[in-house]
């Protein structure tokens, strides 16, 4: 098994301003977990959803380790329950009520053998602030070409 298996959400850092992150645990079934080791994978459009007082991560794609053995009404875009303590579900939780802020997972990653999600509080960028960002982005690439070639 590898320990340094990480699944990235590479979406995340263009589309929101990250202004929080927390480390939460996921309930898995453990043909999962297996999957998840080998770095299988696909967060690509995956959210945080909150169903009364317990948060859900959405839409992970979690392909089975064998095929021929997983059970026949296994669903691999299930909600799978987010494990945090409390007080930070309530913060989570009363953080989502406030206009423009939603949960989002940034990466999944093994720490000590278990599955960690890597979750946070952000905000969505509006298309201008998107362009600037891109604006910006060339801009630092064209100086640092520049300045290579003296």
């Amino acid at each position: 098994m590898r320990q340094g298996v990480s699944i990235q959400n590479r979406g995340v850092g263009f589309h929101y301003e990250i202004l929080d992150k927390f480390v939460a645990g996921i309930e898995l079934k453990g043909f999962e977990v297996k999957s998840i080791k080998i770095g299988r994978g696909n967060l690509s459009g995956s959210y945080i959803s909150n169903y009364g007082d317990e948060l859900y991560l959405m839409n992970f794609q979690i392909p089975p380790y064998q095929p021929k053995n997983t059970p026949k009404e296994y669903d691999e875009n299930r909600a799978r329950k987010l494990l945090l303590h409390k007080k930070q579900i309530n913060l989570l939780i009363g953080k989502l009520k406030e206009k423009g802020l939603t949960i989002v997972p940034l990466k999944v990653f093994i720490k000590k053998g278990l599955v960690k999600v890597e979750i946070a509080l952000a905000k969505g960028m509006k298309k201008f602030e998107k362009r600037e960002k891109i604006k910006k982005r060339d801009f630092e690439r064209e100086v640092s070409r520049a300045l290579k070639q003296y």
